[in-house]
Parts: C-alpha cells; structure tokens; sequence
C-alpha cells in the first residue's frame, strides 16, 4: 500500500514547476556568473531573478536577500555574523534565545558563549510561547541580538514576533527570527514582523535541498562565516549554486501564489486528522500548543500510555515523525516539550503529523485508522 507521508515539516517534495525550472541550470546554463561572457550574464540574470523572488515573498527587496546552502546556514550567519561583529569586547554583547529554538540556534548561541558572550535563555509557558514581558526583562545593556523562530518546527506554534521585535526596537536591539517552518505556509513579511534578520530554507516549501535564505536588514552589519571572494555582499564566499538558489526562487514564487487557498485547505485537513482523533481516543489524547496559534498543516499529538516509537513501528504505511527522537536521532527527550513542562510520558507519546499539498482526505481517513489501531495493539501489549 503507498505510504502515507505526514512528515512535511521535515522536508518536502520538489514541486514540478520548480524542478523545470532547474533542469536548465544542470547542464545548459552552467557557467560562473562572476564571469563577463554571455553565458555567465545569463546565469546572473537568473540568480538575481530569483533572488527578487525570495525577497517578495518576504517583503523585502533584493539587496537585502543573502544566498545560503541551508537553513542551518542562515542562522548561524545571522547569530555568529552579529555576535562576532562585537569582537573583542565581548562584554558589550548579550544574545538572547529562547528555550524552544531549533538546534541551528541553540548550537549557535552554544558556541558564541564559549567564546566569551554572554546567552539567556528565555522560558516559554506551557503552550510554548514567549511572553514580550518576559522577553523585555532579559534584555539588558548589552543586549545585541534576540533570536526567536516564528514558528516552532514541532508543534507548529506561532510566536508573536511583531511584539517581540518591538520590544527588542525600544531599546536598540536587532531580531533574528528563523522562519524556515513558517515561509510557504503562512504569510512571512519581515517589514511587518519587524524582523532585522530572517532565515528560510526552499526545501522547506517544496523547493531543493541545497537551497536557502538571509534576509538581512538594510543597515545592519554581519562578520562573514565563510571567506574568499567577494560573493553575496562579500558574507558567503564561494561559487554560486545557480540551480538549487534558481530553484528557490520558483518555489518561492510558487508558493506565493496560492498561499491562502493552501492555507484555507491545510487547515482543513489537520483539524479533520485532529477531530477523527480526539472522537477516537476521547480525553486522552492531548494536543500541544492547542490554546496558541500554529501553522496550518501541524499537529503535535500526545497519544496516551504507548510510546510513539513503538506505535509507529506498528504502522509502517505512515511517515511521520516522534518527538522523543529530536535532538539526539537516537532517541531521547525533546527539549521543546521539556521546555514547555510536559512529563517523559507526554514527550514519549508524541508524534507530529504535518501535512502538505500533496496530502489527502482519504490519506487523513486511513492514517487516523491506522493510528488508532496501533494505539489500541500498543495499549494490550
């Protein structure tokens, strides 16, 4: 039987207009666009192209679109090209994140603190949010930089980044806000978030792995991480990956299009995942982040007395993914839930489904039977 694939959140498939769109960059189009012949104009017109691409769908412009390989990348540029621009006196600069960051953050703020700087790490309440008032008595004189995602990559939680970046703007203080889960499925527009910095990754919103994105600020200064040539503003050296940033672009202008009828539709199907859930299993079943708000294709489920793990080995049509294997991949607990006060149990339990456009109503029927079943082969055991 096909599988049933509920791992969106983790990557996505190539949308087939994006893919038409690379195919020329494979062989065709291949020169350095830092060259002068016709070829390599070409080449440049395309990158920059898409490079007005990505910056519509974020509300920017051009110039202040930064090519990387990753969303990884991107935010540690963001933290450690901040961060490192205080060098040596690395008193005078504070970062803040908070305690549900990705791990691209956290091992970011990890390693500017071994090199001197100063890492706060804000607490979120129990549906995994940041209060602004709590945000506000963090920051201190010092304070250079605050980096909280827009939305959480396990429970799909969506922070409140305009008042966040407010309250980091009354006092002179930039944001960075990683919006690699948000971008191609809810609305991600810098100018009105208040975002100095903002990271997206294409393979996130069915363009190429390989692919991803900088939005920095017109006015704030960045160390480069890697050197070389004087390639993208001179803040990532290295020949360009015309195809996969050609790529991006595409899914970027893709995804802008029907943004709110894929929207409208996901949120359709994952609050039928959820009711034919919560009819099944009744009170047990908890949902996390259910009284915030979240993306529209995201479910994190706590299903009672079984593991997730072993749930899921039960059903192997369905693709989806346990929360107790973030962070380690070996198994372990995840610091998002640990973050948000949930018991072992609860994080043992929990599963994430997130859907996307290539998910349909009976794939939604099926997996709730499937889970359902396993759930109740898991509890006899």
């Amino acid at each position: 039987m096909k599988p049933i694939y509920l791992d969106y959140n983790a990557t996505t498939p190539i949308a087939p207009s994006v893919q038409e769109a690379m195919l020329p960059f494979m062989a065709e189009y291949f020169a350095s666009p830092q060259a002068t012949y016709a070829g390599a104009r070409a080449v440049e017109e395309s990158l920059e192209d898409a490079r007005g691409q990505v910056a519509f769908l974020l509300g920017g412009v051009s110039d202040e679109v930064i090519f990387t390989a990753s969303g990884t990348e991107s935010c540690n540029l963001a933290i450690k090209g901040v961060m490192l621009s205080a060098l040596p006196n690395v008193e005078k600069a504070h970062l803040i994140i908070s305690k549900v960051e990705h791990a691209a953050v956290r091992q970011s703020a990890r390693f500017v603190k071994q090199l001197g700087f100063e890492v706060t790490q804000l607490e979120v309440d129990r549906q995994g949010l940041v209060d602004p008032a709590t945000l506000a008595a963090a920051i201190r004189p010092s304070t250079k930089l605050v980096s909280i995602a827009l939305a959480n990559d396990q429970t799909g939680v969506i922070q409140p980044i305009r008042q966040l970046a407010e309250v980091c703007h009354r006092q002179g203080v930039l944001l960075h806000t990683d919006a690699c889960q948000a971008a191609g499925k809810i609305p991600v527009n810098a100018k009105q978030l208040g975002a100095d910095l903002l990271s997206i990754s294409a393979h996130k919103f069915y363009g190429p792995k390989g692919a991803a994105a900088l939005l920095v600020r017109e006015g704030v200064s960045l160390v480069p991480l890697v050197h070389g040539g004087g390639n993208e503003r001179s803040l990532r050296a290295g020949t360009e990956n015309a195809m996969a940033w050609v790529g991006m672009g595409a899914a970027a202008n893709l995804v802008g299009k029907c943004l709110d009828e894929s929207r409208a539709r996901l949120e359709t199907l994952r609050d039928r995942l959820q009711n034919q859930l919560f009819a099944a299993i009744h009170a047990g079943l908890i949902l996390h982040g259910c009284r915030a708000p979240r993306l529209p294709n995201t479910l994190s489920v706590n299903f009672p007395d079984v593991s997730a793990v072993d749930l899921l080995r039960r059903v192997p049509e369905i693709q989806a993914h346990t929360q107790a294997s973030y962070d380690t991949f070996r198994g372990g607990t995840s610091k998002v839930l640990a973050a948000m006060g949930l018991t072992t149990p609860e994080t043992e339990g929990t599963i994430r489904l997130s859907l996307g456009w290539y998910t349909s109503e009976e794939e939604i029927d099926r997996a709730v039977d499937l889970l359902v079943h396993a759930w109740e082969s898991c509890r006899q055991r």
